[in-house]
C-alpha cells in the first residue's frame, strides 16, 4: 500500500514536470511568434494552452483523490498540498504564454513590437526561458540551492519590466497609445511569468525544509 501511494506522489511530481517543460516551449514559441510575427507558431501556443490546462485539472484530481483515500500527515501531505498550488501557478504561466501569442496574432501581418523595443522583449523571452529552465531542475531535484537563486534571476526580469516602462513614458515614443498598451501588457506577462516562477520555487524550498523563508541567498 505505502510503495503504491509514494508510486502515486512520484507521478503527481513527474506531471509537475511535465507542465513546467510544457509551459518552458509555450513561452520561448510565444517569443518567436511575436517577434517574427509568425501566425502558424501563434496558433499552436494558443492550441497547447489547452493541454496544459487539461494536465492540471487531471493532476489536482488525482492530488486530491489520493489525500481522501490515504488521510497522509507530515512530509507526505505537506507535497500533495504545495502540488496543488504549483500546478495553479504553472498553469496561470501557461496562460501567460497564451496571451503572448494572442498579441502576435492580434497584430499579423505586422510585428506587435516596435523596432526600438525588440531588444527587450527579446531578453525578457530569454530571461523567462532560463527561469522556467532552472525551476524545472529545482522541481525535479528538490534543489533548494538553485531555487533560491530564482528571485535574484526575478531581478533580472524586473529590470527589464522598468526598462520597458521607461521607454514607454519617454517624450520620444511615437507609435500611439493603442502600441503603448500592447506593450504594457506584453511586458505585464513576463514580469508575472517570472513572478510565478518565484512562487513555485519558494514552495519546493518550504517542501523540502518545512520554512516559510526568504529565499534570496
Amino acid at each position: 500500500m505505502r510503495n503504491a501511494f509514494h508510486d502515486e506522489l512520484d507521478g503527481i511530481s513527474e506531471s509537475l514536470i511535465q507542465m513546467a517543460i510544457l509551459v518552458r516551449d509555450a513561452i520561448t514559441d510565444a517569443t518567436t511568434a511575436l517577434l517574427g510575427s509568425d501566425l502558424a507558431l501563434a496558433e499552436k501556443v494558443i492550441a497547447a494552452d489547452d493541454v496544459i490546462d487539461s494536465i492540471q485539472h487531471d493532476l489536482d484530481a488525482r492530488t486530491i483523490n489520493l489525500m481522501a483515500r490515504q488521510q497522509p500527515v507530515a512530509s507526505d501531505l505537506r507535497t500533495l498540498v504545495t502540488s496543488l498550488r504549483m500546478s495553479a501557478d504553472l498553469e496561470r504561466m501557461g496562460d501567460l504564454a497564451h496571451h503572448v501569442a494572442k498579441q502576435a496574432r492580434m497584430r499579423y501581418p505586422n510585428c506587435a513590437v516596435p523596432a526600438e523595443l525588440i531588444p527587450t522583449i527579446t531578453e525578457m523571452g530569454r530571461v523567462a526561458r532560463g527561469i522556467i529552465d532552472k525551476l524545472s531542475s529545482v522541481m525535479e531535484h528538490r534543489d533548494t540551492t538553485r531555487a533560491l537563486e530564482i528571485e535574484v534571476d526575478d531581478d533580472e526580469m524586473d529590470k527589464l519590466h522598468r526598462q520597458l516602462i521607461a521607454t514607454l513614458l519617454d517624450d520620444n515614443w511615437s507609435h500611439g497609445i493603442e502600441a503603448a498598451i500592447d506593450m504594457t501588457l506584453l511586458g505585464r506577462y513576463y514580469e508575472r511569468c517570472a513572478d510565478h516562477a518565484v512562487s513555485i520555487a519558494r514552495r519546493v524550498y518550504f517542501l523540502v525544509t518545512g520554512e516559510y523563508a526568504s529565499i534570496r541567498p
